[in-house]
């Protein structure tokens, strides 16, 4: 692949994970040492960068995902959905690790066991991100199923390229100070921002306490209780969108993408942080990961009923 010179054209660029998710139907959860038998198999993509990537596209962006799968067949489970939301996966290189995947239980009452193998994603490498990727009309999102050195290292050349960044503590584990503290927008939900908290020592993990520690717009989803957000340039909450949750699988990354999706628009990151609650929720009255995100009628719809921006 070429380098390019295409800073100016308004797209996302996601460094982040790629999964396939293998999700079994059982009646009871299972104990150390038992065998029992799923009624049902589902075999989906998934994967936090993967999953936003799809998010974003669905949503109109151009959009572009750089991570790795292994050369085995679950590489073509982990980049379905994004071929066919027409990401760009020019970037994903093929590592002799495997492909990442993870293994899901869920009883009849909706309760989950979840182990991930990262196999390939953690051979991501921020190189495989030109420059010319990253400028004023990029919104670069990152999240920490890679190896949070190599997000590090982009987040940098992110900032001194003029690339906006929005940076998803999840799953919730440390990342470089620096590099923390020179994003644009840090996402995290509930128990995320209550380890940043710890983990920084700060005296609370609102959205508010993360902004005056970090400096940076942090934006802490809550569930059903919605969403708050504090910045330089002011702060909010909206409460969740008026849906019946059925399964909230994907729903903090279809938030992430949609985020992104709006703001490269050129939408208020206030005005995209309502579309992007709105999404979310819809994410949450179907099931599955890639299979329930939204596209962009579908927002508008819900944006249009009632949501606030």
């Amino acid at each position: 692949m070429q380098p390019i010179d295409d800073t100016g054209r308004r797209r996302v660029v996601v460094f982040g994970s790629l999964n396939a998710d293998l999700i079994f139907a059982v009646e009871t959860l299972p104990m150390a040492g038992q065998t029992l038998l799923a009624s049902a198999l589902t075999v989906e993509p998934g994967g936090k960068g993967a999953n936003q990537a799809v998010a974003a596209a669905l949503d109109g962006a151009a959009t572009v995902l750089a991570g790795a799968v292994g050369a085995d067949g679950l590489a073509e489970v982990a980049l379905r959905g994004l071929l066919a939301a027409d990401v760009d996966v020019l970037r994903v290189r093929m590592d002799r690790a495997a492909t990442g995947s993870a293994s899901i239980c869920i009883d009849r009452e909706g309760r989950n066991q979840i182990v991930v193998a990262p196999g390939a994603n953690l051979a991501s490498l921020a190189a495989d991100v030109e420059d010319g990727l990253l400028g004023p009309g990029t919104v670069v999102v990152t999240q920490m199923e890679t190896d949070p050195a190599e997000t590090a290292t982009l987040i940098r050349r992110a900032r001194d390229r003029g690339a906006r960044t929005v940076h998803n503590l999840a799953p919730a584990g440390p990342l470089a100070a620096d590099a923390l503290r020179m994003l644009d927008v840090l996402v995290v939900n509930e128990d995320e921002a209550a380890w940043l908290a710890r983990h920084e020592g700060l005296p609370g993990d609102d959205a508010a306490a993360l902004h005056a520690g970090l400096g940076i717009t942090v934006i802490r989803t809550l569930g059903a209780a919605g969403t708050e957000w504090a910045g330089r340039d002011g702060h909010g909450r909206l409460p969740a969108a008026p849906v019946h949750a059925i399964d909230t699988t994907a729903a903090g990354d279809c938030f992430v993408g949609v985020l992104a999706a709006a703001w490269v628009r050129g939408a208020s990151l206030a005005a995209a942080i309502g579309r992007a609650n709105a999404a979310a929720g819809l994410a949450c009255t179907r099931r599955g990961s890639q299979g329930s995100l939204p596209g962009a009628a579908e927002i508008d719809r819900m944006s249009n009923a009632g949501q606030p921006a």
